[in-house]
């Protein structure tokens, strides 16, 4: 009785050896994919980070962050316009953010305040802190 069924347990395992073997197959083929887009979307970024310039670079980073797909749209598009030769002139991180403001995109972006004290830049919030220390007033 154990002669019988081993030729349909090989049987068995063989159909699900080819069944992991297609999935394997199927994951690498999708791991391919996911890494040509990857590189594309790198050599698109590589392109696009010639074309902006005043802190461009971090609104496009600020925007990667908080809205990808979106800014990857507004990027792919940009690159479209200037490959046309209907944007000639490069574009700086203000535009940038007025534009990803204009679409909807309301990018946040982190800004600081420096004063000069005594020939350095500090930020304001630490020369307020430094101040009211130094006249006695607690900050919490």
């Amino acid at each position: 009785m154990k002669s019988e069924e081993d030729p349909d347990l090989e049987i068995i395992k063989a159909r699900k050896m080819l069944k992991l073997r297609e999935q394997a197959a199927a994951t690498e083929k999708r791991r391919k994919i996911q890494d040509e887009s990857k590189s594309l979307e790198k050599s698109k970024k590589q392109i696009f980070l010639k074309y902006i310039y005043d802190r461009g670079d971090e609104v496009l980073a600020a925007a990667e962050s908080q809205f990808p797909s979106q800014t990857m749209a507004v990027m792919n598009r940009i690159l479209e316009l200037i490959e046309r030769g209907e944007i000639q002139q490069k574009i700086s991180g203000g535009e940038l953010l007025s534009l990803f403001r204009m679409l909807g995109l309301n990018i946040r972006m982190n800004t600081t305040i420096k004063i000069e004290d005594h020939g350095k830049l500090v930020s304001f919030s630490d020369k307020l802190k430094a101040d009211s220390v130094k006249n006695g007033i607690k900050t919490e």
